[in-house]
């Protein structure tokens, strides 16, 4: 039914110790260095060399887990499956998630997010294409949107179902799911089952961030803020596919949202979620108490970050009787 996903929820796990401690260690490490680095276009660049660098160190995968390269249009991706996440075309047909990794659209990779996308490909029981879509500071978000296309595209080529693909991504990643989703729906295309946010990044406009903006552990507002003025340079940042938070959400698929209580997103997460409500579709909006921004992708260290891809799991169930009493209705 459509008040299974049609619902806020704030789990009430208590704080982990861990998550204590890794709030903690970011308040005092990540956000000062970012505070400091992120200054200059030329930092952009060291940043990105050094996030290219780590993503090739060795990394720990269960040994039920395959990653397999894949070519796409003017980018490229991985394919993530594990023994749970059914491969196309096996039993559970022809399904998949397509994935778009964070990294405020200048870090960050497929690679760096496979403790999201493996354990995506899980709880979704079906495998996940991870888009090594273009990124600034060389590319512009226009471009980045244009590979989400080619890929969706892709798979619609190939065979796939648009009911059966869910778009899911986290922080800047989230944002590139919303703007799919509603460049989609403008052109016509079909739209697929779901979509899926993790902390997104979805106001790119000037509006001050006053919510959380000494809370959040590891964003600090005034480079988010340069972030912002920087990708929308020579844009209209009011654009809905430039800031999402902004968007008309009529005929979307239903969204799921998660987002920590004490991120200095939080507040255009809770947009998204409202204005989608507004427009007739059913999210699932979750807001974890003193998480992290994406703390999915630390699921190797925190519980609750593990325990999140349980109701990503129970969302996604949902869904296809969400869609037939849509459809009913």
């Amino acid at each position: 039914m459509r008040s299974d996903i049609d619902v806020d929820v704030s789990p009430d796990y208590p704080v982990s110790w861990q998550a204590a401690a890794m709030n903690a260690l970011m308040r005092g490490t990540m956000k000062p260095m970012s505070s400091l680095l992120l200054r200059h276009p030329a930092a952009l660049t060291v940043a990105c060399r050094a996030v290219e660098l780590a993503q090739h160190l060795p990394g720990r995968l269960p040994e039920d887990v395959t990653v397999t390269e894949e070519g796409i249009g003017a980018c490229g991706g991985e394919w993530v499956r594990t023994a749970d996440g059914a491969p196309d075309g096996g039993s559970a047909g022809k399904r998949a998630v397509l994935y778009f990794h964070g990294g405020a659209y200048f870090i960050c990779s497929p690679a760096t997010h496979r403790s999201i996308t493996w354990r995506l490909s899980a709880a979704a029981a079906r495998p996940v294409l991870a888009l090594d879509y273009r990124q600034g500071p060389v590319h512009t978000l226009a471009e980045s949107l244009e590979d989400a296309h080619a890929a969706y595209r892709c798979l619609l080529d190939r065979g796939f179902a648009a009911g059966d693909i869910v778009l899911a991504g986290d922080s800047a990643g989230g944002h590139l799911t919303l703007a799919t989703l509603l460049s989609l729906r403008d052109r016509g295309m079909p739209l697929p089952a779901a979509g899926i946010c993790l902390s997104p990044w979805a106001d790119l406009t000037d509006t001050p961030r006053r919510f959380n903006r000494w809370m959040d552990p590891v964003l600090p507002v005034g480079r988010v803020e340069w972030l912002a003025r920087r990708w929308t340079d020579g844009l209209d940042p009011h654009d809905p596919l430039v800031s999402p938070a902004y968007g008309d959400y009529s005929g979307l698929p239903p969204l799921m949202i998660v987002t920590g209580s004490t991120e200095v997103l939080r507040d255009e997460a809770r947009r998204v979620a409202l204005r989608a409500r507004r427009a007739g579709v059913p999210v699932t909006y979750e807001e974890w108490r003193r998480m992290p921004h994406v703390f999915a992708l630390l699921a190797d260290v925190l519980p609750e970050a593990r325990l999140v891809f349980g109701h990503i799991a129970r969302f996604l169930g949902a869904v296809p009787v969400a869609a037939a009493a849509g459809r009913s209705g």
